[in-house]
């Protein structure tokens, strides 16, 4: 994954850039991973729970949504795209709770950056994941980095956590914080360990997704959004 580093430095300033055209609240980030250069995240895993009945998914036109328990839960996954000119930009309740909860990971004494990586639009997305096809060939790319339109970080709601050393959080005892406490801000990290089947990408620790009230809920069920919520999830089609 060290070597993702160098691809995502790369395309740093063309990614701070796109976003600053966006929404200027969107910040710079050094991660690595398909949703590191501007954003990413991770959700928590505890006992495994009998999942809520199946929820229609609905198009909305742009993007795809189901109806959680208290609000619209926006769906991007590998069978659910985003229009590619869905540019929300980064949404500011959760930029807000996510500041709130780096306060308190860096207060409970992990080194974690103020920089994120926040936002990506469609475009953004597209030259990231062709320099990891390049890097790595398509079917590995697939593995951690979403193809354009099919990227949380296009909802503006997903954001990767970075450490201070400018890497992506995966640092045991931090990641457990995230599993046990990124609830109580509205997150789950997305890509859980074990769930590659489920979710289509491998674990990422680091990729934290914003979803509100419901969070701890689904934190406390250890389960993924697609098995949650009961909506498709997995590979791509094709």
């Amino acid at each position: 994954m060290k070597k993702r580093y160098l691809i995502l430095s790369g395309l740093l300033a063309l990614t701070l850039a796109a976003c600053s055209q966006e929404k200027p609240a969107t910040s710079d980030a050094k991660a690595s991973s398909e949703q590191k250069t501007v954003q990413e995240g991770t959700a928590g895993s505890k006992s495994q729970e009998a999942s809520p009945k199946k929820a229609e998914v609905v198009n909305k036109g742009d993007y795809f949504s189901i109806q959680g328990k208290y609000d619209e839960i926006i769906v991007a996954n590998k069978h659910y795209p985003l229009s590619k000119d869905y540019n929300p930009g980064e949404n500011p309740t959760a930029k807000a709770e996510l500041v709130k909860l780096i306060k308190a990971m860096q207060e409970a004494g992990f080194p974690i950056s103020d920089h994120y990586s926040g936002f990506r639009s469609y475009e953004t997305q597209t030259q990231l994941y062709q320099e990891y096809v390049n890097q790595d060939g398509k079917a590995e790319a697939d593995r951690y980095s979403a193809r354009p339109g099919y990227s949380e970080h296009q909802t503006g709601l997903a954001f990767d956590l970075i450490g201070t050393d400018g890497d992506l959080v995966t640092e045991e005892k931090a990641a457990q914080w995230l599993l046990d406490h990124a609830a109580d801000y509205g997150f789950v990290v997305r890509y859980l360990k074990g769930k590659e089947k489920e979710t289509g990408y491998m674990a990422e620790e680091w990729h934290l997704r914003y979803v509100g009230k419901e969070a701890k809920e689904i934190a406390a069920s250890g389960l993924s959004l697609e098995e949650y919520y009961g909506f498709e999830g997995g590979d791509y089609v094709d």
